[in-house]
């Protein structure tokens, strides 16, 4: 469940510049020296190994200011590239308020991501923790994250919800599609995003589109536009909106699990959407209660507002640019689409997802788009990989774009190029990680690539 991380990205300037009117108030100039000292000093006082090369920049500032300057580019990973070209591939710095460990190395960062909570745990800005609360998925650790997740990705791992996923895509998308007008512009990222978030609500919550869908809509805009705030919670400010929308939200779900309750869901033998799931597997020694089960579905709805639309919308993008690409991919799905006409049978979700091309084109989609940017994490211990030393305390952020557009893991890294993967190339080596790692590995990633392929092949099978 590291989706957040593109949202945490557009959080940084919010985040930092909050930190620095906080810093300026409560730190004299003194105190600011002492404590640039006290980043630079822990390295003689550790064993274990030295800090990696690099610099903390300015007091309380740091390198923050550069960071988020390069991030507003269209090249974001300059910040990373110039360090890595002076330091190596793992260096220090301080961004997001803190000392970091920035790693654009492929095997330092899995280690890292397979880390359990005892050595790592992940970390956030202010107002994004405050958001998602203590019983987000995104923040718990030990055996109540790692049975949450399991539940959820085998449910989201299941053929029963791969088949009313792709029915409920093949509906949402025929009806979006019918308003598609000659002659008139269409806005693929509003339209995936409409398309997506309803049938992740679906099947989060089965909720069907209707009155109470776009009141949940309408909450959930409200809610996520909080992640970018300040960290101030005040009546009027942008964060207690969010609150109070993500209030409103879990009464709605809350409704919803009373209604299942009521209906005798011990009559149930298989789950229609997660919160039976989780209802299901409710164990009497660590019982899920209701809040923390509204919480996570909240939580989870933002993969249908974010990664997932810029997955297809970045694909449409990249196939616009790259007409060899778009041309047999079109050609695959037009071939698919009339043999499964001969033989008078609707496509099923393997039909989609057996089509070679069109996955390679979402691989490398997730590969130059990197939609997940990076994770990070706070060291809860001293910790050395590789002979750098992570002190305690300090931020772990894994650059995953840096790694997927780095020349020595792919050739033409900035050039959109499908073929890449052909020839069954592995594409769980620790070089390309679009969807996080380790005991955090996004669930929805076998979705997210269906949705998409659904998406492509009713796009280039009906327009040009």
């Amino acid at each position: 469940m590291d989706n957040l991380l593109l949202i945490l990205f557009l959080t940084a300037a919010a985040s930092f510049f909050s930190t620095l009117i906080l810093y300026l108030r409560s730190s004299s100039p003194s105190s600011s020296r002492s404590r640039r000292r006290s980043f630079t000093s822990q390295s003689h006082s550790h064993g274990l190994g030295q800090l990696p090369l690099g610099t903390l920049g300015w007091p309380i500032v740091g390198e923050s200011l550069e960071f988020i300057s390069c991030a507003l580019t269209d090249r974001p990973e300059s910040f990373m590239d110039k360090r890595r070209c002076m330091y190596g591939k793992v260096f220090k710095s301080h961004i997001f308020g803190t000392p970091t460990i920035v790693s654009t190395d492929a095997e330092v960062s899995k280690f890292v991501l397979q880390s359990d909570a005892k050595a790592f745990v992940p970390f956030y800005p202010k107002s994004l923790t405050e958001l998602m609360g203590k019983s987000s998925i995104l923040l718990i650790n030990g055996g109540l994250q790692r049975r949450i997740h399991g539940l959820i990705g085998s449910f989201f791992k299941s053929a029963d919800l791969k088949a009313q996923i792709t029915r409920d895509m093949e509906k949402y998308i025929h009806k979006s599609m019918e308003n598609w007008m000659q002659d008139q512009p269409i806005y693929i990222q509003d339209e995936s995003k409409n398309i997506a978030f309803q049938v992740l609500v679906k099947a989060l919550i089965n909720l069907d589109p209707g009155e109470q869908m776009e009141i949940l809509k309408k909450q959930f805009q409200e809610f996520i536009s909080g992640l970018m705030s300040l960290p101030i919670n005040i009546p009027g400010s942008q964060l207690y909106r969010s609150l109070q929308a993500k209030k409103k939200m879990a009464r709605l779900i809350q409704e919803i699990i009373q209604s299942k309750r009521d209906g005798g869901m011990s009559n149930m033998n298989v789950p229609k959407d997660v919160i039976d799931v989780l209802m299901m597997n409710n164990a009497s020694d660590q019982p899920l209660t209701d809040d923390l089960i509204a919480d996570n579905m909240i939580d989870m709805m933002i993969p249908g507002e974010d990664s997932v639309p810029v997955l297809m919308t970045l694909a449409v993008k990249y196939l616009s640019d790259y007409p060899a690409a778009l041309q047999q991919l079109t050609d695959e799905n037009i071939k698919l689409k009339e043999l499964k006409a001969q033989l008078g049978e609707p496509l099923s979700w393997s039909d989609y997802l057996s089509l070679p091309f069109t996955q390679n084109v979402i691989t490398e989609t997730l590969r130059m788009g990197n939609i997940i940017i990076g994770v990070m994490r706070k060291a809860m211990r001293d910790i050395e990989i590789k002979g750098y030393l992570i002190p305690k305390g300090w931020c772990f952020f894994a650059y995953f774009r840096s790694v997927h557009l780095d020349e020595s893991n792919y050739e033409w890294p900035y050039q959109f190029n499908p073929w890449r993967w052909q020839d069954n190339k592995d594409i769980s080596n620790s070089s390309f990680t679009p969807f996080g790692g380790g005991q955090r590995l996004c669930p929805g990633l076998d979705l997210a690539r269906l949705e998409a392929s659904i998406f492509l092949h009713h796009l280039v099978t009906q327009f040009r």
